[in-house]
């Protein structure tokens, strides 16, 4: 749903990826607002296996963009072409997959959107979810939903 761009933050000297809705997709007010629920979904959660989001805005032109946490590294979808990898690993990687997709279940935030090329892995081999674009914040349930009586 969008175009992903190195950039440097020349403020704080570091990396960043810039992610920018695409002009004719800026023109839909349901794209712009789906853009910025990802932004939203993925701010609201502070945890080391989900990618930072640093800023949200828009161009001079008038493009939404995602200012985030540039992961140095490779999807999972790439690592997975390299050739099968040792059972250690994958469940490694599925740990803190599941971890991070804990933590916005917790806050009430589904992702929908989990693959291969939405997971990335550090230079360390640690683990960032990316790309909460179709996330979904889910209502707020009330004690009778969970089957509680007070």
């Amino acid at each position: 749903m969008g175009e992903v761009f190195l950039a440097e933050d020349t403020r704080l000297d570091r990396k960043a990826a810039i992610k920018f809705l695409p002009a004719d997709l800026a023109r839909d007010p349901e794209r712009r607002q789906r853009f910025l629920t990802e932004a939203k979904a993925a701010s609201a959660l502070n945890h080391p296996h989900v990618c930072i989001v640093y800023d949200v805005g828009e161009t001079e032109d008038g493009l939404p963009f995602i200012a985030m946490e540039f992961v140095e590294g490779q999807t999972l979808d790439a690592l997975a072409k390299q050739g099968p990898m040792e059972i250690s690993r994958v469940v490694q990687i599925a740990v803190q997959v599941a971890d991070a997709l804990d933590v916005a279940h917790s806050s009430r935030i589904v992702h929908r959107d989990i693959k291969p090329d939405n997971i990335s892995l550090n230079e360390r081999g640690q683990v960032k979810v990316l790309d909460f674009g179709l996330a979904k914040r889910m209502l707020q349930e009330s004690t009778e939903d969970l089957g509680n009586t007070a």
